[in-house]
Protein backbone atom coordinates (compact mmCIF):
# COMPACT_ATOMS: atom_id res chain seq x y z
CA UNK A 1 0.00 0.00 0.00
CA UNK A 2 1.61 3.06 -0.92
CA UNK A 3 1.30 6.43 0.59
CA UNK A 4 -0.08 8.78 -1.70
CA UNK A 5 -0.76 11.91 0.16
CA UNK A 6 -0.10 14.08 3.46
CA UNK A 7 -2.26 16.13 5.01
CA UNK A 8 -0.84 18.20 7.74
CA UNK A 9 -2.85 20.18 11.13
CA UNK A 10 -1.69 23.66 12.09
CA UNK A 11 -1.50 24.82 15.15
CA UNK A 12 1.30 22.74 16.77
CA UNK A 13 2.81 21.46 13.43
CA UNK A 14 3.28 24.23 10.84
CA UNK A 15 3.58 26.97 13.38
CA UNK A 16 3.92 27.01 17.48
CA UNK A 17 0.66 29.13 17.67
CA UNK A 18 -1.01 27.28 20.41
CA UNK A 19 -0.14 30.19 23.00
CA UNK A 20 -1.38 32.84 20.46
CA UNK A 21 -4.78 31.49 21.00
CA UNK A 22 -4.73 31.50 24.89
CA UNK A 23 -3.81 34.68 24.44
CA UNK A 24 -5.86 36.24 21.88
CA UNK A 25 -8.68 34.43 24.46
CA UNK A 26 -7.81 35.68 27.34
CA UNK A 27 -7.70 39.49 25.77
CA UNK A 28 -11.19 38.95 23.92
CA UNK A 29 -13.16 37.18 25.83
CA UNK A 30 -11.75 39.33 29.67
CA UNK A 31 -13.28 42.31 28.05
CA UNK A 32 -16.83 40.90 28.06
CA UNK A 33 -16.26 39.74 32.06
CA UNK A 34 -15.26 36.26 31.53
CA UNK A 35 -13.05 35.77 34.19
CA UNK A 36 -10.17 32.90 32.49
CA UNK A 37 -8.32 30.07 34.23
CA UNK A 38 -5.67 27.58 33.43
CA UNK A 39 -8.17 24.35 33.99
CA UNK A 40 -11.02 26.02 31.86
CA UNK A 41 -8.53 27.49 29.29
CA UNK A 42 -7.29 23.71 28.82
CA UNK A 43 -10.51 22.62 27.80
CA UNK A 44 -11.16 24.89 24.99
CA UNK A 45 -7.57 23.80 23.31
CA UNK A 46 -9.26 21.07 20.65
CA UNK A 47 -12.30 23.08 20.34
CA UNK A 48 -13.31 25.53 16.92
CA UNK A 49 -13.60 29.05 17.52
CA UNK A 50 -17.25 29.18 17.80
CA UNK A 51 -17.62 26.17 20.33
CA UNK A 52 -14.90 28.60 22.75
CA UNK A 53 -17.50 31.48 21.85
CA UNK A 54 -19.97 29.32 23.00
CA UNK A 55 -18.29 27.82 26.01
CA UNK A 56 -16.97 30.87 27.72
CA UNK A 57 -20.61 32.40 27.12
CA UNK A 58 -21.94 29.67 28.74
CA UNK A 59 -20.13 30.17 31.91
CA UNK A 60 -19.85 33.56 32.22
CA UNK A 61 -22.81 35.12 30.13
CA UNK A 62 -22.93 38.78 28.99
CA UNK A 63 -25.50 41.01 27.49
CA UNK A 64 -25.96 40.28 23.53
CA UNK A 65 -23.96 38.05 22.82
CA UNK A 66 -22.56 38.31 19.02
CA UNK A 67 -21.10 34.92 18.26
CA UNK A 68 -19.62 35.87 14.81
CA UNK A 69 -18.19 39.22 15.89
CA UNK A 70 -16.72 37.68 18.95
CA UNK A 71 -15.19 34.54 16.98
CA UNK A 72 -13.64 37.09 14.54
CA UNK A 73 -12.04 39.32 17.09
CA UNK A 74 -10.31 36.28 18.40
CA UNK A 75 -9.16 35.34 14.49
CA UNK A 76 -8.25 39.08 14.13
CA UNK A 77 -5.83 39.01 17.35
CA UNK A 78 -4.29 35.54 16.27
CA UNK A 79 -3.37 36.19 12.72
CA UNK A 80 -1.59 39.90 14.14
CA UNK A 81 0.14 37.74 16.80
CA UNK A 82 1.20 34.70 13.78
CA UNK A 83 2.51 37.87 11.46
CA UNK A 84 4.69 39.16 14.06
CA UNK A 85 6.10 36.74 16.12
CA UNK A 86 8.94 34.10 15.17
CA UNK A 87 6.70 30.96 15.31
CA UNK A 88 7.62 29.30 12.78
CA UNK A 89 8.49 25.01 13.08
CA UNK A 90 12.00 24.66 12.43
CA UNK A 91 12.73 22.91 8.98
CA UNK A 92 8.67 22.99 8.10
CA UNK A 93 9.52 24.48 4.45
CA UNK A 94 12.20 22.29 3.42
CA UNK A 95 10.05 19.41 4.91
CA UNK A 96 7.33 20.54 2.95
CA UNK A 97 9.22 21.70 -0.51
CA UNK A 98 10.36 17.78 -0.31
CA UNK A 99 7.33 15.95 0.24
CA UNK A 100 6.17 18.25 -3.03
CA UNK A 101 9.42 17.13 -5.09
CA UNK A 102 8.81 13.08 -4.50
CA UNK A 103 5.24 14.11 -5.67
CA UNK A 104 3.60 13.50 -2.62
CA UNK A 105 0.11 15.33 -2.63
CA UNK A 106 -0.37 17.95 0.08
CA UNK A 107 -3.60 18.98 2.36
CA UNK A 108 -4.23 21.13 5.15
CA UNK A 109 -6.51 20.03 7.69
CA UNK A 110 -7.28 22.35 10.59
CA UNK A 111 -9.80 23.69 13.38
CA UNK A 112 -8.39 26.96 12.92
CA UNK A 113 -10.77 29.03 10.65
CA UNK A 114 -9.66 29.57 6.75
CA UNK A 115 -8.34 32.81 7.63
CA UNK A 116 -6.16 31.93 9.60
CA UNK A 117 -4.41 29.07 7.32
CA UNK A 118 -4.12 31.78 4.53
CA UNK A 119 -2.25 33.96 6.91
CA UNK A 120 0.11 30.64 8.49
CA UNK A 121 0.81 29.89 4.58
CA UNK A 122 1.47 33.41 3.50
CA UNK A 123 3.63 33.26 6.44
CA UNK A 124 5.74 30.59 5.50
CA UNK A 125 5.68 30.67 1.79
CA UNK A 126 4.06 27.44 0.92
CA UNK A 127 0.95 28.19 -0.48
CA UNK A 128 1.13 27.16 -3.68
CA UNK A 129 3.20 23.70 -2.12
CA UNK A 130 -0.70 22.49 -0.85
CA UNK A 131 -3.19 20.85 -2.92
CA UNK A 132 -5.77 21.22 -0.80
CA UNK A 133 -6.51 23.77 2.61
CA UNK A 134 -9.56 23.19 4.74
CA UNK A 135 -11.30 24.38 7.48
CA UNK A 136 -13.51 22.74 10.07
CA UNK A 137 -15.63 25.90 9.92
CA UNK A 138 -17.02 24.06 6.94
CA UNK A 139 -18.15 20.75 8.41
CA UNK A 140 -20.72 20.55 11.14
CA UNK A 141 -18.14 19.19 13.79
CA UNK A 142 -14.44 20.06 14.28
CA UNK A 143 -11.38 17.37 15.09
CA UNK A 144 -11.92 14.83 16.73
CA UNK A 145 -14.72 14.09 14.55
CA UNK A 146 -12.91 13.01 11.26
CA UNK A 147 -15.36 15.56 8.77
CA UNK A 148 -12.58 17.81 7.93
CA UNK A 149 -10.47 14.93 6.96
CA UNK A 150 -12.87 13.07 4.98
CA UNK A 151 -13.37 16.30 3.17
CA UNK A 152 -9.76 16.65 2.52
CA UNK A 153 -9.15 13.44 1.40
CA UNK A 154 -11.95 13.91 -1.08
CA UNK A 155 -10.74 17.12 -2.03
CA UNK A 156 -7.34 15.56 -3.03
CA UNK A 157 -8.78 12.42 -5.07
CA UNK A 158 -6.95 10.26 -2.93
CA UNK A 159 -8.80 7.49 -0.65
CA UNK A 160 -8.29 7.91 3.17
CA UNK A 161 -5.63 4.55 3.64
CA UNK A 162 -3.63 6.43 0.82
CA UNK A 163 -3.08 9.11 3.38
CA UNK A 164 -1.07 10.21 6.26
CA UNK A 165 -2.09 12.62 9.04
CA UNK A 166 1.02 14.45 11.03
CA UNK A 167 -0.68 15.77 14.42
CA UNK A 168 -0.16 16.87 17.48
CA UNK A 169 -3.10 16.29 19.42
CA UNK A 170 -5.17 13.05 20.66
CA UNK A 171 -7.96 15.00 19.34
CA UNK A 172 -6.31 15.18 15.70
CA UNK A 173 -4.95 12.15 15.84
CA UNK A 174 -8.34 10.62 16.93
CA UNK A 175 -9.93 12.31 13.64
CA UNK A 176 -7.17 11.40 11.33
CA UNK A 177 -7.63 7.84 12.15
CA UNK A 178 -11.73 8.08 12.56
CA UNK A 179 -11.17 8.85 8.85
CA UNK A 180 -8.93 5.74 8.56
CA UNK A 181 -5.71 7.37 7.65
CA UNK A 182 -2.27 6.07 9.29
CA UNK A 183 -0.67 8.86 11.61
CA UNK A 184 2.29 10.68 12.46
CA UNK A 185 2.45 12.50 15.96
CA UNK A 186 4.95 15.43 16.07
CA UNK A 187 6.52 16.21 19.18
CA UNK A 188 8.74 19.18 18.34
CA UNK A 189 11.46 17.50 20.21
CA UNK A 190 10.04 16.19 23.34
CA UNK A 191 10.81 12.76 23.21
CA UNK A 192 8.67 11.36 26.25
CA UNK A 193 5.12 12.16 23.82
CA UNK A 194 3.68 9.08 22.73
CA UNK A 195 0.01 9.04 21.65
CA UNK A 196 -1.95 5.65 21.38
CA UNK A 197 -3.51 7.04 18.38
CA UNK A 198 -0.19 7.67 16.11
CA UNK A 199 1.22 5.24 14.54
CA UNK A 200 4.43 7.04 14.13
CA UNK A 201 6.25 9.93 15.58
CA UNK A 202 8.31 12.70 14.25
CA UNK A 203 10.63 14.63 17.00
CA UNK A 204 11.47 17.55 14.43
CA UNK A 205 11.05 18.51 10.60
CA UNK A 206 14.92 18.87 9.90
CA UNK A 207 15.46 15.45 10.31
CA UNK A 208 12.30 14.00 9.80
CA UNK A 209 11.18 11.10 7.09
CA UNK A 210 8.00 9.56 6.21
CA UNK A 211 7.71 6.15 7.28
CA UNK A 212 7.16 3.25 4.22
CA UNK A 213 4.30 1.38 4.08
Amino acid sequence: MALKAVIFDMDGVLVDSEGFWAKAELEVFSSYGVQITDDLAAQTKSMTTKQVTEFWYGRFPWENLDVPTLEQEVVSRVIELIQSEDCTMSGIQEFIKDLKSKEYKIGLATNAPLRVADAVLEKLQVRDYFDTVHSSEFEEQGKPHPAVYLTSAQQLGISPEYCIAIEDSHSGLKAAKAAGMKTIVFTNNDESINFEHADYKILNFESAQLPVF
